[in-house]
């Protein structure tokens, strides 16, 4: 298990997300320091200012900031929903549903152990991408396990299907030999009314008829017991392949909800938002300053 409690893979499918959000933050951040260099050279170019013209100029780059910054933070919620739907992909291949807990994304101390482990990851000088990191996506199960169980499953009931084929015909055969039975038993009669000469023969057909029948019956009792054993075999069969189903459906919710903490976790959120309280703070600063030079009435 590594640092965020996961397995190999599964960290290096973070760290690879993680790379991608930093990628995208560093371009945010370089949109909005472009926007703070665009009004210098484009606005501040003489030695004193008017309030009106210094408040057009804060409005305009507000302006400019919150449409660069509400982008940005639209196309984050979009690509996370793009990321969840490859994830909710994979687990509906096994027939799972998964279940994320939304209240769990504010934890102060698992967002400080994500910053470490991105501090880890991301400032070492020696710090290279491994291959698995390089990836372009997520792998998909169309393959392995998924098809494997549904294979197995498909190839157990069309042998239970074949036993209860089998079954119904000897089935069909014993009542059809009983019934012949009936007959010869009621001819036999008939015969020993007429001609009593006849009665070494007529026991010898009906022993040959009986171990004919005891011949059937056994053959019958043996398909019912072979049919028995099979029948169970499937259950158990099939027990196993719910417990195995239930242990990953128990593995990917605790993947999923780990993985939901991180996506909301990035620092982008909070410099922004503390870039925001810096700047509330100077237009309250500015509307102090500008107070003292408004007329009393």
């Amino acid at each position: 298990q590594a640092e965020l409690g996961l397995n190999e893979h599964h960290q290096n499918e973070v760290i690879n997300y993680m790379r991608f959000a930093r990628f995208k933050r560093g371009l945010c951040l370089k949109t909005v320091d472009s926007c703070f260099q665009d009004l210098k050279e484009s606005r501040l170019v003489e030695e004193m200012f008017t309030v009106d013209e210094v408040i057009d100029m804060l409005d305009g780059l507000r302006t400019v900031v919150h449409s660069e910054v509400e982008s940005d933070l639209i196309n984050t919620t979009y690509t996370n929903v793009l990321l969840l739907r490859q994830l909710f992909s994979q687990a509906e291949k096994w027939y799972l549903k998964l279940q994320t807990d939304v209240s769990d994304l504010e934890n102060r101390e698992l967002l400080e152990q994500v910053a470490e482990f991105e501090k880890s990851e991301f400032t070492s000088s020696n710090k290279k991408p491994s291959a698995d990191l390089m990836k372009p996506k997520l792998a998909p199960l169309n393959e392995g396990g998924s098809e494997l169980l549904n294979k197995t499953v498909a190839c157990l009931q069309e042998e239970n299907e074949k036993l209860k084929t089998r079954l119904r015909t000897i089935e069909t055969q014993a009542t059809a030999a009983l019934d012949e039975k009936s007959k010869l038993e009621k001819s036999l009669k008939d015969l020993q009314m007429i001609q009593g000469d006849q009665k070494t023969n007529a026991n010898q057909d009906i022993t040959e008829l009986e171990n004919k029948v005891a011949a059937l019956k056994c053959q019958f009792e043996k398909t019912l017991n072979d049919s028995t054993a099979n029948q169970k075999f499937l259950e158990d069969n099939l027990v196993t392949t719910k417990h195995d189903l239930l242990k990953v459906q128990d593995q990917l919710s605790t993947a999923e909800k780990e993985l939901e903490k991180k996506f909301q976790q990035t620092a982008a959120y909070r410099n922004m938002k503390e870039i925001l309280i810096k700047k509330n703070e100077q237009i309250k600063d500015l509307r102090k300053k500008l107070s003292k030079y408004e007329p009393e009435d």
